[in-house]
């Protein structure tokens, strides 16, 4: 297996891109109708790419908790997504499974910020955040007297990795920054432990901890990247209009709003 350079991919993109979360409102995205536009589908929200035919431009994984609950999803996307963006957990644990899975895939490491290898720390999140204060290609909190705030961060270039708000969707905005689209629309952005997962019903469903992370590690993600990163050359819009994150936050568009916006662009 060989492994693919992000760098290489930075700036390589441009245009409208849309990313497909797992949450119930996804179960309600008419993906077809905007299949000609690129895509970005994370964990199990596959499912409605591979029943729709369509292949996603990118397939991000960052929990290896998913390849042990939900294999036969993630093997859905190592074999349909055109690129995959994989963290050093998922890979291994994939691989233990299955040794050749990644042969002939296009494969990139999907690596957080201040990580030497694997989920080892290259630094403490204290000294990490100061020193991210002079780089231009990142984004993110610092406190002398909280830890929690020095792992707020957003990512221009996920050659240097990616902060981790505890949902993955949030790690496809940077990817999308990374590749150079100036537009992402949000899909299944719900943000609800109680709503669950479009594909999971009853006693099927896999225990979520958004409920449990949204107020410290996800809302203030989301509001670092409204302040910092959202302008003129970079906006992001939520299409669920159930969605837990403010309005104020990521603007909420509806599939009218959508259309009207694209037959202008």
């Amino acid at each position: 297996m060989s492994m693919g350079n992000l760098a290489e991919l930075r700036d390589s993109c441009n245009g409208d891109l849309f990313i497909v979360a797992s949450g119930p409102s996804a179960g309600e995205f008419p993906l077809k109708r905007y299949s000609h536009l690129p895509m970005i589908a994370v964990n199990g929200s596959i499912r409605l790419f591979t029943e729709a035919g369509v292949a996603p431009c990118f397939y991000l994984c960052d929990d290896s908790s998913f390849v042990r609950n939900r294999f036969p999803l993630l093997m859905e996307a190592v074999e349909s997504a055109q690129h995959l963006a994989l963290s050093p957990r998922v890979i291994d644990s994939l691989l233990e499974r299955v040794p050749n899975a990644l042969n002939g895939r296009s494969v990139y490491r999907l690596q957080r910020v201040n990580r030497l290898s694997g989920d080892r720390a290259a630094f403490g999140d204290r000294w990490f955040a100061w020193q991210a204060r002079r780089d231009r290609d990142l984004e993110c909190q610092f406190s002398l007297l909280r830890q929690k705030p020095n792992r707020i961060g957003f990512s221009r270039n996920l050659a240097k990795g990616y902060f981790s708000n505890r949902t993955v969707p949030y790690a496809g905005v940077q990817l999308a920054h990374h590749l150079g689209f100036s537009r992402v629309f949000m899909v299944g952005l719900d943000l609800s432990s109680n709503a669950g997962r479009f594909y999971e019903q009853g006693k099927d469903a896999v225990p979520s901890r958004l409920d449990s992370d949204y107020e410290d590690y996800i809302l203030p993600c989301f509001q670092l990247m409204s302040e910092r990163v959202i302008g003129p050359h970079f906006q992001v819009f939520n299409l669920s209009a159930c969605s837990r994150l403010p309005e104020n936050i990521v603007p909420k568009l509806s599939f009218d709003e959508l259309d009207q916006l694209l037959a202008c662009s």
